[in-house]
């Protein structure tokens, strides 16, 4: 249903994203990732790590490490998928938000629901960094 190819999205190293197989009909489950959470006090340690953009929240206290496709998924302000915490199982469920056709890359919102428009948290970091810069 799903494989990792290259991504005209993204500008990193590996230029990776998570491509539909087949046409996924919308709110199929595409992908259950298990994860292995951590506690807030970590993130610092993590923060030094290639880790750092890759973790998600994970409830109040804890963020998490998303294994499987989930560390895959590029994001997009127009997301054709969402995901769904299931904190009793340790799992991300990632849905088609809507129908995905054979071959069309499937992104999430990084903001965590489907009509966040919040610039993402390293957009956050360039954008108060260039404020800095001018005051």
């Amino acid at each position: 249903m799903i494989e990792v190819k290259r991504s005209e999205l993204s500008d990193g190293e590996f230029n990776r994203g998570v491509f539909a197989t087949r046409d996924i009909a919308k709110g199929e489950l595409i992908h259950e990732a298990p994860v292995l959470p951590y506690p807030n006090e970590q993130d610092i340690l993590i923060e030094h790590t290639v880790l750092a953009d890759y973790v998600y929240e994970y409830g109040i206290n804890h963020g998490a490490i998303v294994l499987g496709y989930g560390m895959l998924f590029n994001h997009s302000y127009t997301p054709n998928a969402n995901y769904e915490i299931n904190f009793d199982n340790h799992t991300f469920s990632y849905y088609a938000f809507r129908d995905i056709k054979l071959g069309e890359e499937i992104l999430i919102n990084y903001n965590g629901e489907v009509d966040n428009q919040e610039p993402l948290w390293f957009n956050k970091e360039n954008t108060e960094e260039s404020k800095t810069k001018r005051d």
